[in-house]
């Protein structure tokens, strides 16, 4: 089976600053990859070079055996295949809920809206949201928007999930409601690369975990080895900085 997505040499810089140096990543079908590393490591420009909102300057990606890098590709049917989430949740206040999640189905996938609302209101349901379907976005709390960001991002039933740093703007108390959605997406099937500073989700959520330093992969394997028994000194200082919390 051909992996779901995978970069090769992938090559990233802004001016004379590269960010991304020659990376090299696989996520097969069903997997879920975590990368970790400091800020400034070169997570959230990976993710956003794989969903083509960055340009690559060298290198090559690709999405279920597609190179999705040709730069003659298309891009809008590129990210009609990928499922996104950010930081910031990014709803569109003028829009329901429910007008948030079913909104690429509609408009990108031209799925009829009967059937892209069941589908919303059925996922809603499913993360304990559907009393606030016709409600704005103001009306919710901050993890109760990001819920609502993630649905959005799976309602088209994405080959490909990426999370990046989907707790960092919520409050602790929100931070377990979130994740434990992401571990319930992840029994079910879906194939997700994440970014996160969550130590403890990535060590019993991921099939594998991937330390950046500085643009480049410096350790990944099994989470038990690579949070436990990290073999490289940069990984083992990165991971130091939790332990002391």
């Amino acid at each position: 089976m051909s992996p779901v997505l995978r970069t090769e040499g992938v090559v990233k810089a802004f001016g004379d600053r590269v960010v991304l140096d020659g990376v090299d990543v696989t996520v097969s079908q069903h997997e879920v990859v975590v990368l970790i590393g400091a800020s400034g490591s070169g997570k959230s420009t990976l993710l956003r070079t794989i969903n083509l909102l960055e340009p690559i300057d060298d290198g090559r990606i690709w999405l279920a055996g597609e190179d999705v890098s040709d730069p003659r590709v298309d891009v809008d049917a590129v990210r009609g295949r990928i499922g996104v989430v950010f930081q910031q949740f990014n709803l569109f206040p003028h829009l329901s809920v429910l007008d948030n999640v079913t909104l690429a189905a509609r408009h990108v996938h031209r799925t009829p809206k009967a059937e892209a609302e069941e589908t919303g209101r059925r996922l809603l349901e499913r993360v304990g949201l559907a009393d606030f379907a016709k409600a704005y976005p103001d009306r919710l709390s901050g993890g109760q928007q990001q819920r609502v960001a993630i649905v959005r991002a799976i309602a088209t039933n994405p080959e490909l999930l990426l999370l990046d740093e989907i707790t960092s703007a919520l409050d602790p108390q929100l931070v377990g409601e979130v994740l434990d959605l992401v571990a319930e997406l992840k029994e079910q099937g879906s194939t997700i690369l994440m970014t996160t500073h969550e130590m403890h989700f990535a060590e019993h959520a991921a099939d594998r975990v991937v330390f950046l330093k500085d643009g480049r992969i410096a350790e990944e394997g099994p989470p038990a080895q690579v949070l436990r028994d990290p073999q490289h000194e940069d990984t083992r200082a990165f991971l130091a900085r939790f332990r002391d919390r």
